[in-house]
């Protein structure tokens, strides 16, 4: 057969061979309709030349392509011979100053991050080796494909834009000259018309969506009858699954059907049979067939070849103009010109709109070509590519709906090109006002965002695999939004002010659909079913971090724009608090003598969100407001009169409440979900949008109310109101019949609240808050992370939150805190914190884990003594607030707060057992000290005229007033200073009373008083006095603590033994002595210990303590708790089987606990240890059957256990399992309360079974003589004296049987 088709090859080879391109060229040149003339051309000789077969030919076709249809177009374009005419072009050509490369997928990219203005401003390698960027700090990447080298971008670099090579090109007047006068006008004629119909002639072929027949200019007189059947890629079905198909439906080896595969993945498509329709037709449906049972099927078309040899031409000739163009900037131009120009049908009927909009359509191997044309003509050109971006800002809603249908990877995607636009900081400004592009961005991703509650908040729960997919792709339009504000603006215009406030509005309509979605209600008495879906809403909230910051980086950036966008950002948070229904009662609140009014609201029993993102925005611009000083400026214009700080502080602090009873332990039945967000709360990657901006929220609030009626809500939404309003709460709590997990919960809560207090007065190192700048804040990052432990610098950079240039700033301020330690021989380098930084630690930073908390105290303290310093740990001195939060500081000596000072000290001196924790105390020690360094500073900056209202020493010297008459909060500080259960405290305790005296003598000395100056004298003295004493006084704690330590010892075995009284009471009667030994000793007895029988020792067990792993709660084992179960799998084992061959006849009726003589078979019984209560195994396993039930039969996939056989996985680590077994007491625990006193002994155990066992040897004896028993018989048997209701001659009837 393939001797009978060479001849045919070959003539045909011949005839095309002896085509002439310059023959055609010149009729060409004649022709009065160059249209139709070329399309002639082209219907003859592209069947000819392509899609001659089964398997391409591409050098073959490549090569009579150039001969036959490229050429006469070169000739026709240049006039002349082509070889000629080209580099005349080249060389009238003035060079770019663009670089323009193209990168491939791999090839590695560099970013200067000194220069750039963004991180998508790369270089190629050639170019930034001949750049100043590489002595600078720079990045470098592997490009993922379908970007350009930024070289000679002056937008794109703040200083050398131009690399060594193309800095020889720059010319003063290259903007304005137009590349075309270095064309003739006849060439731009011919190159005008050639290029205007193989562009539309490429369009129209490869958006041609009919498989059968071809355009009509393009029809052919004799048609054959071949077809291709033509296989698309997909990202939906695996490589195996493709290569299993084709091995089906076109019956091939597994070798050709990975090449198939290998081809469609690479190009998009591939032949995979070809024949007549009939032939091409039967492998279709087998592979539709084969690949439609599970997901969509693979896409399949019946192609003739002759359209199939007309796209394959349309790709060649897309990359020839791609390559023509770069002779000449003219020539680039013009193809701009014509991609560009409207078409007849009006709007979008451009080449380029067509092709953008037909691109989902496309497969791959014909997008990449396409956006690579474009890459080299329309985004080299500065023209045209403005042209190009408004067409593409006028189609974006349509090209990111279909890229979202899609299901091509972005980067095969026309939106992909997105970047190469709206990173282009004039573009961007010029989209924005023109095209609304801001306002266009955002309404797109809403649209696809359409599944709402009823308050019109996004709802992520119950999310199909279809709508997570899309969700993925619709995030791609939050980084388009990102790239369009990454570049802020210098000048503004009416225009751009009133497009981004526009923009600002659908901003602000996509917070408020984020504000309090995904709200929880805490679960009480069973552990929640099911998780709940949280990471959607934390994906779209860290998508979002960036952009949130960049909107407020923006409003800073001009006055007008900040004061609109505060009005309308309050606005909408007004609106989110009226549609807020959580059943609010108004109550009334009365401490100290101050009444608040507020409602009734418990965290722990309505619903409350973690997402406030419009609260935080109105607290980041209000922090504007202070750094630009625009709220001193123009008071007027703001509306802060306007402003209800219960309102601004509520959700935020419901928020921070949540946190604080997740701490302790409140809401454990809720599940990891809760556990998930609290730690992302906190994170670094999304902190600085929401833990950060609560706090700043609150102090918002607090700066503008009366901190006591802050105090007051905050100890409600705590929970504590009714703590610290009722009297004596440490003695009611430390009585025998509280619950002691309320108790701890409390205490939990009071230290966090505490926390929270410390954190709102100390936070104030962001710009805008205190007096300091954005160095100050990283400082101070750093120095805390190094405070825990010396770091390198990858930990130091994760431990950073990074900008939306991805950087931490660390370099410009890491050498004035820390030193670097060189690495050794093994290990890597590390900064140490410098000694002189120290001093600015604070314990309590916000920042902290409570690990991380832990380790730094740890760290720190361990650094004190070894400088033989005293290991208090006093607050930092802190810099100033500004003026709009300077009353916040009055929340430390404020009525309420001094109260709740007051009663947790009463509480610490009462030492009334568990009504108070040595943590809490800690906290408020350093709240007086951060009191105290406040009150210092105001006294050392104060002027003359002014007069200090700080007066916080003033108020904890007065006594508490009647009827009460509580001692002052300095006297019980002076008697917790000697109490020897608080050695730990007692240096900062110290450091507290030595700073007081030292204010004290401040005050005195602004008086100018001789009575305080001897005062002064007589406390100098006094505390020499002291350190004179201090040895002997050490000593003393010393006894005192030894004694404390025994005292503690005997009182808890006397708590043991009042509660096990039935376990010591065998014990007292059978040796009275040993009481004595319980109280006073270790249990130490000369009596021999009896480990079984009647007489055996009683040994008192440990209790044993366990927690449900589904419930959470913890439990004691014990006979009339709760029943607990192991996980567990019981299964057949041959391991120590010595017969291996047997067959079980009836394993149904075989008994496993039965063992047989040659362990043929026996039982294994493994457990993971996982320990749950029977009631809440029984509930998850009867969920996991239901589960099971409700699951179509064709959607199953297969899993690793079977519900049929009652297989379930271990709740925790998915062990499999079939079965549980109950958690037993040990049995001596059990028994040891039974009386064994009419048990016989062992010798009287032995002679009773040794009496039976002659008997039955006797019996056996004479059964063995075949006589019956005689008379003289029965005497002898009475000799042996049988035990009371032993029947020797006794007979089971099912053995009576079986010997008959």
């Amino acid at each position: 057969m393939a001797s009978e088709l060479e001849p045919e090859v070959q003539a045909i080879d011949r005839s095309l061979l002896e085509c002439s391109a310059e023959e055609t060229a010149g009729k060409w040149l004649q022709a009065t309709d160059l249209t139709r003339e070329v399309y002639q051309h082209l219907a003859h000789y592209v069947p000819k030349i392509y899609c001659r077969g089964p398997n391409p030919a591409p050098q073959r076709e490549d090569m009579l392509a150039q001969h036959v249809l490229l050429g006469p177009m070169e000739w026709y374009l240049c006039g002349e011979d082509p070889a000629f005419g080209f580099p005349k072009l080249e060389q009238a050509n003035k060079p770019s100053h663009l670089c323009g490369r193209v990168f491939k997928v791999g090839e590695p990219t560099y970013s200067c991050r000194d220069c750039a203005v963004d991180p998508t401003c790369v270089l190629c390698m050639e170019c930034f080796l001949g750049s100043i960027h590489k002595e600078h700090r720079y990045r470098m990447t592997t490009s993922g494909g379908g970007g350009f080298c930024d070289c000679g971008d002056t937008e794109a670099w703040k200083e050398g834009p131009y690399c060594t090579k193309h800095e020889l090109n720059i010319s003063e007047t290259e903007e304005e000259e137009d590349p075309l006068v270095h064309l003739t006008e006849d060439m731009i004629a011919r190159t005008f018309n050639i290029f205007t119909i193989m562009f539309r002639y490429a369009v129209e072929i490869l958006t041609w969506e009919k498989e059968n027949e071809l355009p009509p200019d393009l029809e052919m007189v004799g048609k054959s009858d071949t077809y291709y059947c033509m296989l698309f890629n997909d990202e939906v079905h695996t490589y195996e699954q493709v290569i299993y198909t084709l091995q089906k439906a076109v019956n091939c080896t597994q070798k050709e059907a990975i090449g198939f595969a290998t081809t469609v993945d690479r190009d998009g498509r591939r032949s995979v049979r070809y024949g007549d329709f009939q032939y091409c037709e039967q492998a279709k449906s087998v592979i539709v067939r084969n690949t439609s049972r599970q997901t969509k099927p693979l896409k399949v078309q019946v192609m003739h070849s002759s359209i199939v040899a007309h796209q394959s031409f349309g790709l060649k000739l897309l990359t020839w103009l791609g390559s023509i163009i770069g002779y000449s900037d003219g020539l680039r131009r013009i193809l701009c010109q014509v991609g560009l120009q409207e078409g007849p049908d009006g709007e979008n009927s451009s080449l380029v709109d067509k092709l953008m909009l037909c691109d989902s359509k496309l497969w791959k191997g014909a997008r990449s070509v396409y956006h690579q044309l474009f890459m080299s003509s329309l985004l080299m050109d500065l023209k045209y590519k403005k042209l190009f971006a408004i067409h593409f800002a006028k189609n974006y809603e349509r090209l990111q709906s279909d890229y979202v249908t899609d299901d091509h990877d972005r980067e095969f995607s026309i939106a992909d090109l997105s970047v190469q636009i709206f990173t282009v900081p004039s573009l961007a400004r010029m989209l924005i006002t023109e095209e609304n592009l801001m306002t266009t961005i955002i309404k797109t991703f809403m649209d696809h965002l359409k599944h709402r509650d009823i308050q019109g908040r996004f709802q992520f729960e119950r999310y199909t695999a279809l709508q997570a997919f899309k969700f993925r792709r619709v995030q791609s339009l939050i980084l388009d939004l990102k790239y369009v504000l990454i570049s802020k603006p210098t000048d503004w215009s009416d225009d751009l002010r009133h497009k981004f406030l526009e923009g600002f509005d659908a901003f602000l309509e996509l917070l408020k659909c984020m504000q309090g979605m995904d709200p929880i209600t805490r679960q009480v008495g069973q552990h929640i079913e099911m998780e709940p879906e949280w990471e959607a809403a934390f994906t779209l909230q860290m998508k979002l971090t960036h952009v949130i910051s960049m909107m407020q980086d923006w409003c800073a950036l001009d006055e007008k724009v900040l004061i609109e966008a505060y009005k309308k950002c309050l606005a909408v948070l007004m609106q989110c608090h009226s549609g807020f229904a959580d059943g609010e009662q108004p109550i009334t609140l009365s401490l100290c003598g101050h009444v608040v009014d507020t409602i009734r609201y418990c965290v722990s029993q309505e619903k409350v969100s973690i997402h406030l993102p419009v609260s935080r925005l109105l607290a980041g611009l209000h922090v504007l407001l202070s750094k630009s000083e625009v709220a001193y400026k123009f008071p007027e214009l703001l509306p802060l009169s306007e402003l209800s700080p219960p309102m601004l502080i509520e959700h935020p602090l419901r928020c921070l409440v949540l946190c604080a009873q997740v701490h302790a332990g409140m809401w454990r039945r809720n599940g990891f979900s809760l556990v998930n967000q609290i730690y992302y709360y906190h994170n670094v990657k999304c902190r600085r949008e929401m833990f950060d901006k609560d706090i700043v929220m609150l102090q918002t609030g607090v700066s503008m109310m009366d901190p006591n009626h802050f105090l007051m809500i905050m100890l409600s939404r705590f929970e504590l109101y009714q703590i610290f309003s009722t009297p004596d709460y440490g003695k009611r709590f430390s009585s025998e019949n509280t619950n002691k997990d309320v108790v701890q919960q409390n205490n939990t809560l009071i230290e966090e609240m505490l926390y929270l207090i410390i954190m709102l007065v100390g936070e104030r190192f962001s710009p805008g808050v205190g007096h300091v700048n954005a160095t100050d804040e990283i400082k101070r990052e750093i120095i805390h992370q190094l405070s825990i432990r010396p770091m390198a610098h990858s930990e130091l950079v994760k431990a950073l939150p990074e900008d939306e240039n991805k950087e931490t700033g660390m370099e410009s301020v890491i050498e004035a805190v820390a030193c670097f330690k060189k690495p050794g021989l093994t290990g890597r380098g590390l900064y140490e914190l410098k000694p002189e930084c120290t001093k600015n630690f604070n314990l309590y930073f916000y920042h902290f884990s409570r690990a991380e908390q832990s380790k730094a105290e740890e760290a720190q303290r361990k650094l004190k003594r070894q400088n033989r310093e005293d290991t208090a740990l006093p607050p930092p001195a802190l810099p100033p607030f500004c003026p709009l939060f300077a009353s916040l500081v009055n929340i430390l000596q404020s009525d309420v707060m001094l109260c709740i000072m007051g009663t947790i000290l009463q509480w610490a001196v009462e030492h009334n057992g568990y009504a108070w924790s040595e943590a809490m105390l800690q906290r408020v020690l350093h709240l007086i000290g951060m009191a105290l360094q406040e009150e210092k500073q105001h006294l050392e900056n104060v002027s003359e005229e002014s007069v200090v209202t700080f007066t916080f020493t003033q108020k904890i010297s007065k006594p508490g007033e009647a009827p009460s008459n509580s001692p002052s909060i300095l006297a019980m500080l002076e008697t917790l200073q000697n109490a020897p259960y608080l050695e730990v405290h007692k240096d900062m305790i110290r450091w507290i009373l030595k700073t007081f005296n030292a204010i004290k003598k401040i005050r005195e000395s602004s008086s100018t008083s001789p009575v305080a100056e001897a005062e002064g004298t007589i406390m100098e003295e006094n505390s020499k006095d002291k350190d004179k004493a201090e040895r002997k006084r050490k000593a003393e704690i010393a006894r005192l603590r030894r004694e404390k330590i025994m005292a503690q010892m005997s009182e808890m075995q006397r708590h043991f033994i009042d509660e096990n009284k039935e376990l010591f009471q065998q014990t007292l009667e059978l040796d009275a002595s040993a009481s004595t030994v319980l109280d006073n000793s270790p249990m130490i007895s000369d009596t021999p210990f009896v480990a079984l029988g009647p007489e055996q020792t009683q040994v008192t067990e440990q209790r044993q303590i366990v927690t449900c792993i589904l419930c959470q709660e913890e439990q004691e084992v014990k006979v009339n708790n709760k029943a607990m179960v192991l996980a567990a799998f019981v299964q057949r084992s041959t391991v120590l089987s010595k017969n291996r061959n047997k067959i079980i006849q009836d394993p149904e009726k075989y008994d496993p606990l039965f063992m047989h003589p040659d362990l043929a078979c026996g039982t294994h019984t493994g457990s993971c240890g996982h320990i749950m209560h029977a009631h809440c195994w029984q509930r998850y396993f009867d969920a996991v059957q239901a589960k099971e039930q409700r699951r179509q039969q064709r959607l199953r996939v297969h899993t690793s256990y079977d519900v049929e056989n009652g297989e379930f996985l271990c709740p925790l680590c998915e062990c499999l399992s079939n079965t549980v077994i109950p958690l037993l007491l040990p049995p001596r625990s059990i028994f040891n309360r039974l009386d064994f006193s009419d048990q016989p002994n062992l010798v009287q155990w032995i002679r009773t079974v040794s009496h039976q066992i002659k008997a039955l040897q006797f019996l056996q004896k004479e059964e063995s003589t075949f006589s019956t028993i005689s008379s003289e018989n029965s005497e002898s048997m009475n000799e042996l004296q049988l035990p009371e209701g032993f029947r020797p001659d006794f007979r089971p009837k099912a053995i009576s049987c079986n010997k008959e």
